[in-house]
């Protein structure tokens, strides 16, 4: 099962209604969107504003999920926690509702060792039977991840496990690990594509961008396949370019919501506070021209 997921997964925003619950109707036509941007699967992580949810919104968007992305394709659900026995819980949730994957990011409330974070991802691995992707969101949140740890779990488990490598620097600790493992780890790239050119000549098997701009992310992956120079070159500018403009996870859901909206997918960017960032109308311009050069480019 895990050799099956490759390529482009991206993950969708939580829509919100005025009253700051989740719009489910809006989350049901996001999914219909971006599978119809022929991608390989969907996430359920970070930036689908899951810290930012109770308990009971969570199941529910996990269910949801499933329930709307599986006819699809594959999902992919976030179930990283502060404790192991709450990461536990929501990994079982998750295989009961059917996802082909969970990703667990690190307890972010404290610096624990290699050791201590080998347990917390062995519990998990023992915890369930589909694959666990470990994520290092240490680019937003927490602190690096040891390598040697992950090489560890990689040599335990096998093809269970794969990765979502976001600590700085990301080329150089993506092919450490890669090393580290004898080329064995299968990667995602998890910068939104601003270094998913970079990252697949260091062997990814797949990317996690966001969702408002995955068919420009689907077009890059195939010119990459294709080692096709000159659209490699024409695509990735204008991406990384826009991706520039997301400087935090807040950033990130900002821009993206934006964006979807643009497009007709939400009629609303409305984001659960307090945030970090807001969107402020000199950057809206820059984003929108931005995307038009990168529409402009990918229909070319």
């Amino acid at each position: 099962m895990a050799a099956a997921l490759a390529g482009v997964f991206p993950v969708f925003q939580t829509p919100f209604r005025d009253d700051d619950s989740i719009d489910v109707d809006a989350l049901e036509a996001e999914i219909e969107w971006i599978h119809s941007q022929e991608v390989d699967g969907v996430v359920m992580a970070m930036v689908s504003e899951v810290l930012r949810l109770s308990d009971a919104e969570r199941d529910q968007l996990a269910r949801l999920s499933c329930e709307l992305g599986l006819p699809h394709g594959p999902v992919v659900l976030s179930v990283g926690a502060e404790s192991t026995s709450v990461a536990i819980s929501r990994a079982r949730q998750a295989e009961e509702f059917g996802a082909t994957a969970v990703m667990a990011i690190p307890p972010t409330s404290v610096s624990a060792g290699p050791d201590e974070l080998f347990g917390y991802y062995r519990a998990l691995l023992d915890a369930v039977a589909v694959p666990v992707i470990i994520q290092d969101a240490s680019g937003y949140v927490g602190q690096p991840m040891s390598i040697g740890m992950q090489a560890d779990l990689l040599d335990a488990y096998q093809e269970r496990v794969l990765f979502k490598p976001e600590a700085i620097p990301i080329g150089p600790r993506l092919s450490a690990l890669r090393d580290a493992t004898g080329g064995r780890a299968r990667v995602f790239e998890g910068s939104g594509g601003i270094s998913l050119v970079d990252s697949y000549r260091r062997g990814i098997v797949g990317t996690m961008p966001g969702a408002e701009v995955c068919w420009a992310v689907v077009a890059l992956w195939q010119a990459l396949v294709d080692d096709d120079g000159d659209r490699i070159d024409a695509i990735n500018g204008p991406l990384s370019s826009l991706i520039s403009l997301q400087t935090s996870l807040d950033a990130f859901v900002a821009v993206e919501k934006h964006l979807l909206v643009r497009q007709g997918v939400f009629t609303s960017s409305r984001v659960r506070g307090p945030v970090a960032y807001r969107l402020d109308r000199e950057t809206a311009a820059e984003v929108d021209r931005l995307f038009e050069l990168l529409r402009a480019v990918v229909l070319a």
